[in-house]
């Protein structure tokens, strides 16, 4: 093919995610100049005054780059995998992924240090449910607040006082040049990440076979296969903005191994999952994994995250 037009969100980091797919591409022996980055606002993009699952959960940030895709004024779309909706929509596929960064939650305290390092009361400020169930486990005194907005302005609100500390994917501020904002790495044994964090999902069209042979040349089939285990656990689950959940798949010589947990909401209540197995088999695993975790969840728990 002789053009190549990306569609991205506009943020700084989704900016970030696209240059690299492009950096990717050029390296694979692609002309630099036929590619073009073609930035869409999103209806996630514009809200911010309140969180995602009141306006309708992760497909907010995919719902007007999909519709690019399929109408065909892009070729392929970069997301942040974790802030992608496990089903597709009809005619859409992963096409690939490029190499996984850190999974690990940095907080962000004006306090330094760790979590230990909080105040007692201290506000906490993050729009994510499992960031926010995983905390009220670990400081149960803790206030949580709702914080929305780009990487920057969630840093500004903590380096203002506007609240104490916050929390994010270490990956992000890794890519913006913005790790020494970092107070504190958390433990992924403790403090499990969301799936698919730190992973750049690609997606195009399903039929649409030259730019997938494309793909496949940049693709990283580790990162393709930890994530879609990750995915199938929180697919199988009926994993989405409203539901706190956590699991990270590891591969080591093509053997996964995959540890998953579905929280309460104010975290008093965590059932894990845990399973290995060969890397071929990741949707499978993960699939098994969510279902055995389903399987020993209370009637009531499922009820409350509106788990049918």
């Amino acid at each position: 093919m002789e053009q190549l037009r990306i569609g991205t969100r506009g943020s700084d980091l989704a900016l970030w995610q696209a240059h690299a797919t492009r950096d990717a591409l050029v390296a694979a022996g692609f002309q630099e100049a036929a590619i073009e980055i073609v930035v869409i606002k999103t209806t996630g993009d514009r809200i911010t005054d309140r969180a995602l699952l009141e306006a309708g959960g992760k497909g907010l940030f995919t719902k007007e780059i999909e519709e690019a895709l399929l109408d065909k004024t892009i070729d392929i779309a970069v997301h942040s995998a974790k802030d992608m909706p496990t089903r597709l929509p009809d005619g859409l596929a992963v096409a690939g992924y490029l190499p996984r960064a850190d999974i690990r939650d940095a907080l962000i305290s004006r306090h330094g240090g760790g979590l230990d390092s909080l105040p007692q009361g201290a506000k906490l400020g993050t729009a994510s449910l499992r960031r926010e169930a995983l905390m009220r486990r670990a400081r149960p005194d803790l206030e949580i607040a709702l914080l929305r907005g780009n990487v920057p302005t969630r840093l500004r609100k903590v380096e203002e006082g506007e609240l104490d500390a916050t929390l994010l994917a270490h990956a992000g501020l890794r890519r913006l040049g913005l790790h020494e904002h970092a107070t504190a790495l958390l433990d992924p044994f403790d403090f499990p990440p969301a799936c698919g964090q730190g992973a750049v999902l690609i997606e195009c069209r399903e039929d649409d076979a030259p730019v997938r042979e494309l793909m496949a040349k940049i693709d990283h089939r580790e990162t393709g296969a930890a994530v879609t285990c990750e995915r199938a656990f929180l697919d199988t689950l009926d994993g989405s903005c409203r539901t706190p959940i956590a699991g990270w798949a590891q591969i080591e010589d093509g053997a996964l191994s995959f540890r998953g947990l579905l929280l309460s909401p104010d975290g008093t209540e965590v059932v894990e999952g845990a399973g290995n197995g060969d890397a071929a088999s990741a949707e499978e695993i993960g699939r098994d994994i969510g279902r055995d975790v389903r399987g020993r969840t209370s009637k009531e728990l499922l009820a409350r995250l509106g788990i049918g």
